[in-house]
């Protein structure tokens, strides 16, 4: 579309938007006489149109949203839309581009730069004048993208904050260093570089960053020359942003302040944890955990969302059939449960929210963890200290002393705490533990390898459960597909499943960072021990013919179940594909 002369180098107005939104049919005459009267103040107009909640036609159940209309607007006045993705903007790069004096005068903000042209999102289409200045100064052409008003408002603000405080403690650092001042890094208090109002700043939006963005895990890793900073967003790294070396070794000393970590000690992995608020004023947990390498340490948090604990088990994926075989296991007075799974496939939450659930006024439930994944109140939780010889075994014999009903013990990692287990589930205890396998019927081996007798493992067994998370399609981008019937066979074998009429695929969009997906949910392998499966633990059991007993006796193995999700049209084969194990 080209643009008329009379509107060139002028900031859009409402009554100039909306006979063209009326013409598309976004608003009706009626809403144009309302809209009208309003006072337009120093508001974008989008912004205030947005805020008027007013039906979108295309989805009448929703209200049309500023990216709607920002999208609108984009198609409007013929120039490209971007939904800005902060993750996916390299924000060290971008920022010295222009001041933020600049971007807030002009109401833009650089969002990418290559060899040729540099990317700027703006929300008023007829500003022109900072175009030439800004190609002559940078010597590169100006791509101009249309961009939600609000977001390019916050990301300015964001990124040009960041920037400042990075640079300010890295300055800070570096005139110490020439002063001739060393940092304090032996002091048993709080270091003062980790203490500087700039650390602190960029500490805060880390934290704040990373709620924001659904981040599980924050990594900070040092290199040679800077320290990265990624994000695991449903169970995927993602680049967030690049610190001098510095500057990222007083934010990990900060982290380890907050977490009550000794911050001198760098040769040595240590744990911690913090707890904090998220956005939305709830409280969230968050567990440090340092390793010294080549560069300097590398400090990882895991986030852990109290609200999880809320979680039911539909919510947390399990099917029907699946909570009526768990809710048997968890039933019963005395016995070891085990759930198995690598490190990030959900153990801790099925846990946390089946002892929830057996919490109760009347029971006596402990805990012996390393860490203590969450603090939860309805429960009595032990930490194993290795260096006082407070180990799981250990701990474990003190808990049977503390007429315990119930015990959970983070994980069975040695033959003691194995054997110690399986005492307690002899001497009349529900004992909910977890291991290292790729499925249930593999957990039987690994504890025979650990050196308990097969006998001891019949006696006191209930039953195994193996998950995975894997990702759920985003529904907004979602399409369907025919199904590939030898794909299927795969994903459903040995027993055959009839073929849905359809499944879907993941294709991306702006609001999925063009992956698909959206949020995570558990698959389930949850075998039971009966009598036929006892029969076939011995010494030498064979694993495979156990896992055909559990299946015949109803068991869903990992592939399986996901099949019934991808049935279901909540994820697809090449996510079950990704995450499951082939074990046939």
């Amino acid at each position: 579309m080209t643009v008329e002369p009379a509107l060139q180098d002028r900031r859009l107005t409402l009554n100039e938007l909306l006979p063209a939104l009326t013409a598309h049919r976004l608003i009706t005459e009626a809403t144009v006489a309302r809209l009208l009267d309003l006072p337009t103040r120093d508001v974008h107009p989008l912004e205030l149109l947005a805020s008027q909640a007013l039906v979108d036609p295309a989805r009448p159940d929703q209200s049309l949203s500023l990216e709607t209309l920002t999208q609108w607007l984009a198609n409007h006045v013929d120039q490209p839309y971007l939904r800005i993705d902060p993750l996916k903007i390299d924000v060290t790069t971008v920022v010295p581009l222009m001041s933020c004096a600049f971007a807030q005068r002009h109401h833009i903000l650089a969002v990418g730069l290559d060899a040729d042209s540099v990317t700027v999102a703006s929300a008023e289409p007829y500003l022109h004048t900072w175009e030439a200045g800004l190609a002559h100064v940078l010597k590169r052409r100006i791509k101009r993208v249309v961009a939600n008003p609000a977001t390019i408002r916050r990301c300015t603000l964001e990124f040009y904050r960041l920037a400042k405080s990075v640079s300010g403690a890295d300055h800070k650092i570096l005139a110490t260093a020439n002063t001739g001042h060393l940092l304090n890094l032996g002091a048993i208090d709080q270091e003062p570089e980790a203490n500087d109002a700039h650390i602190v700043n960029i500490v805060d939006w880390l934290l704040q960053y990373a709620f924001d963005q659904r981040a599980s895990d924050i990594h900070l890793e040092p290199a040679r020359d800077h320290g990265r900073v990624r994000f695991r967003i449903d169970g995927l790294l993602h680049d967030v942003y690049q610190f001098p070396s510095q500057v990222s070794t007083a934010v990990v000393s900060r982290l380890k302040s907050l977490g009550r970590m000794n911050v001198a000690e760098k040769r040595k992995p240590q744990d911690g944890r913090v707890k904090t608020k998220s956005p939305g004023g709830g409280e969230v947990e968050l567990r440090l955990s340092t390793l010294p390498t080549a560069f300097g340490e590398k400090l990882v948090l895991r986030i852990f969302d109290p609200l999880l604990l809320l979680k039911d088990f539909q919510q947390l994926g399990l099917s029907p059939s699946d909570r009526q075989r768990w809710q048997h296991m968890t039933g019963q007075a005395n016995g070891i449960i085990l759930v198995t799974g690598p490190t990030g496939s959900g153990k801790t939450s099925t846990l946390y929210t089946t002892l929830r659930q057996l919490a109760s006024r009347e029971i006596n439930l402990c805990t012996v963890e390393d860490p203590i994944e969450m603090v939860e109140p309805a429960f009595n939780q032990m930490q194993v200290q290795h260096n006082i010889g407070l180990t799981f075994s250990s701990g474990i014999r003190a808990l049977m002393r503390q007429d315990p009903d119930i015990i959970m013990i983070g994980e069975i990692r040695d033959v003691e705490t194995a054997e110690m287990a399986i005492q307690a589930a002899l001497t009349g205890h529900l004992v909910l533990s977890t291991l290292h396998t790729n499925d249930a019927p593999s957990a039987i081996s690994r504890l025979l390898e650990l050196g308990i007798p097969h006998y001891l493992i019949k006696a006191t067994l209930l039953g195994v459960m193996a998950q995975r998370l894997v990702r759920l399609l985003y529904p907004h981008c979602k399409s369907p597909v025919a199904v590939n019937h030898d794909d299927w066979q795969r994903v459903t074998q040995p027993w055959p499943v009839p073929l849905p009429a359809q499944i879907f695929r993941a294709n991306g969009c702006a609001e999925c960072r063009e992956s698909g997906y959206r949020g995570r949910a558990g698959v389930y392998e949850i075998m039971l021990m009966n009598d036929a499966a006892r029969v076939l633990v011995s010494a030498e059991t064979d694993v495979q013919a156990l896992r055909r007993a559990a299946l015949e006796d109803g068991m869903h193995s990992l592939r399986l179940a996901g099949a019934h999700k991808v049935a279901a049209g909540l994820t697809s084969l090449e996510e079950v594909f990704r995450v499951t194990p082939s074990l046939y």
